[in-house]
Parts: C-alpha cells; sequence; structure tokens
C-alpha cells in the first residue's frame, strides 16, 4: 500500500465538523516512518479522536503506549480470530491485567473469520466466547470481527446476553436484514470504506436503513481506503470520504452525520469518562 502526496488528500473540512476514527490499527508498521503527519492530517480533515485496536497481546500493549501519550487516542485490547492460536495458558490474565488501563475503551477485536481461518473454527469459537465473558467482566464493549461467519458470530453473543456495555460490528459486512440481527443485540454498526465502493450496494442499502442513532464510522487503517484512494494505504484522513458517503446515503449533511455518529461512539465507549 502507498502512502500517496498531500493532494490525494481532502481539503479541511467544514468548520464544526468533528468525526471519530473508531477503529484503526495505529501501530502497525504502515505508519511507522509518518505517524506524526497522519495524526495531522486526521486533525486538519476534523477526525479528532482515533481508537487504535489490538489483535493480540503485543499490539494491544502497543495501542495502550501510543494512547497514554496522546490524549487524542485511545485504546483496545483483544486478540484477533487469526491469533487465537498463539493464546498460551497466561494469556487471559495478562489481558485483564492489560485492559485496565485507563485508556483502553473497548475489549476486541475478536470474534469469528471463516474467510482465512488462519485459526481452526472451533477454536475460534471458544476462544471467541471466553473472550466475551472477559469483555463481560470487565464492563468494556466489545468490537466484533466477522467474516461470512455471521450465524455463529450471533449464536455466541446471543448466549452471552445481557452484554451490558454493548459492542459494534465494525467493519460491517452484512446485508439490511443482517444488520437487523446486529441491532437487536443493542450493537452499533461500523461502516468502513468499502461504503464509497461503486459495487458495494448490499452495503449501502444497509445503511439506508440502520438508523443514525446507531452507526459509527472508521477506517480499519491500514486497510480499505475509500474511493478515490482504493487500493492505497488507509488512514482517518481519508474517513472523511467515508462520511461524506454515508452522509448521502442517510440523506442528511456531513455536519448531522458527524454529530451523530461522533456523540454514538462518545456513548458506546464511554469517551468523557477515559482518564488521561
Amino acid at each position: 500500500m502507498t502512502q500517496g502526496k498531500k493532494e490525494d488528500f481532502l481539503p479541511v473540512t467544514e468548520e464544526g465538523v468533528v468525526l471519530i476514527d473508531t477503529h484503526c490499527h495505529l501501530d502497525f508498521p504502515d505508519y511507522q516512518e509518518d505517524l506524526a503527519e497522519v495524526l495531522s492530517r486526521a486533525r486538519q480533515a476534523g477526525v479528532s479522536r482515533i481508537v487504535t485496536v489490538g489483535i493480540d497481546f503485543a499490539t494491544s500493549q502497543a495501542a495502550v503506549e501510543l494512547a497514554a501519550r496522546d490524549v487524542a487516542l485511545f485504546a483496545t485490547v483483544g486478540v484477533h480470530p487469526h491469533h487465537v492460536r498463539e493464546l498460551g495458558a497466561g494469556d487471559y490474565g495478562r489481558l485483564r491485567e492489560l485492559a485496565a488501563h485507563p485508556r483502553v475503551v473497548a475489549y476486541g477485536e475478536i470474534g469469528l473469520d471463516y474467510v482465512k481461518e488462519y485459526s481452526p473454527r472451533a477454536m475460534q469459537q471458544e476462544h471467541f466466547a471466553r473472550q466475551v465473558d472477559l469483555a463481560r467482566k470487565l464492563a468494556l464493549p466489545l468490537i466484533i470481527h466477522d467474516r461470512e461467519a455471521h450465524a455463529d458470530t450471533l449464536a455466541v453473543l446471543r448466549a452471552a446476553l445481557p452484554l451490558k456495555a454493548g459492542g459494534v460490528m465494525h467493519c460491517f459486512s452484512g446485508d439490511a436484514a443482517f444488520a437487523e440481527e446486529v441491532l437487536d443485540l443493542g450493537f452499533y454498526i461500523s461502516i468502513p470504506g468499502v461504503v464509497t465502493f461503486p459495487k458495494a450496494q448490499v452495503m449501502q442499502e444497509a445503511v439506508r436503513q440502520v438508523p443514525l442513532s446507531r452507526l459509527l464510522l472508521e477506517t480499519d487503517g491500514p486497510f480499505l481506503a475509500p474511493v478515490p484512494r482504493r487500493g492505497k494505504r488507509n488512514e482517518p484522513a481519508l474517513m472523511l470520504h467515508t462520511a461524506l458517503k454515508v452522509a448521502e446515503l442517510k440523506e442528511v449533511s456531513l455536519a448531522e452525520l458527524a454529530q451523530a455518529t461522533t456523540a454514538n461512539a462518545e456513548r458506546l465507549f464511554r469517551l468523557a469518562e477515559c482518564r488521561a
């Protein structure tokens, strides 16, 4: 993935528009050389806060360290389904300890991935359920990864109800019917840059159907850059393209969309309670 030039990015967003990137992987090597510039461009594009997400113990620890240094950043901890095969006997205790950090606002990214299956399905399901249980005990909202595993993902989450801290279906990839089932759990639905792709008509229709009060925005950076940067490195500033597309689909102004999705993120992750 290439980084692109300054002119590839949108200009500074309209005054008063404040966005939150609810899912990015800022500790990834893709940002190692220019993280300061990435964060500067995010601010210029109206992205005032970013949730940087762990996918194993090392990246969870790195996310916490980043958030501890910058008040605009928040962290999550968790083990992605690709990495659950690496979990050892003492890792749940370490995750619990790390999750107690005051800059941690959610547990995840966890879930099921039946596309790549880097970890066997039975192992994914076991550790998904265990991590959901841990998040419930920690009173942290969940960040869910689901790729072609809709039924099993819902089954694990339903078995764990009630999940009082709620959660979000990250990088939503289903249709309007699946979105309704996710909403029935009390969860939010997070929309990535894929929504800007011309062939993403199923996702676009789901966005039209989901209430504005239940939508979040994300980059999933460095992955899934929106049009017109598709195929290149994604970063928080580019979420403005996603926001504009979602506003178009919802038939609202960018300012109205930003106000709603920012309030939703603040509510789910209890950002006002997060200590520096």
